[in-house]
């Protein structure tokens, strides 16, 4: 029979040696995999704000910008909650021949529907010292004519 009297501690060491670097794994691949999953979140939802931009439609007491940035944040699956999520989503208008921003929602013109510089901080602690990742989507699409030449609703 063998005596285990000097082996009884590298267990636990072993167990270190391999857990360790097995999380620090574990958690990178979760990092990355949550990243993409909020980059098409974004690109989603910045995509349905385009969508209900060109028919021109508004959420009852809102404006058109307003209710656009409304459906974005519905979409966004709650990373773009409050008034600072608000305030990284961002629309423009553009002249369709020359791509010059004019305030005009006007039909014929382009809208563009953005999230921009969404900071997002890493979860791995490999990751901790680097910068927080950041997240800009966008999404354009020409805005539809209105029925009997009516004017579009107020931004």
């Amino acid at each position: 029979m063998w005596k285990r009297e000097g082996k009884r501690g590298s267990t636990f060491v072993e167990l270190a040696l391999v857990l360790v670097p097995w999380m620090a794994l574990i958690l990178g691949i979760t990092d990355f995999g949550f990243a993409i999953f909020l980059r098409n979140a974004f690109q989603h939802s910045v995509r349905e704000g385009v969508r209900y931009a060109v028919t021109y439609q508004i959420v009852s007491g809102m404006g058109h910008d307003a209710s656009i940035k409304s459906v974005v944040q519905t979409n966004a699956v709650g990373m773009l909650g409050g008034a600072s999520g608000a305030s990284q989503i961002h629309i423009r208008y553009y002249l369709p021949d020359t791509l010059v921003e004019t305030p005009n929602n006007w039909p014929g013109n382009l809208v563009e529907v953005s999230i921009e510089n969404y900071q997002w901080g890493w979860m791995a602690p490999l990751l901790r010292s680097s910068s927080p990742m950041s997240v800009t989507v966008r999404s354009m699409d020409r805005m539809e004519g209105l029925p009997g030449g009516s004017l579009p609703p107020a931004r």
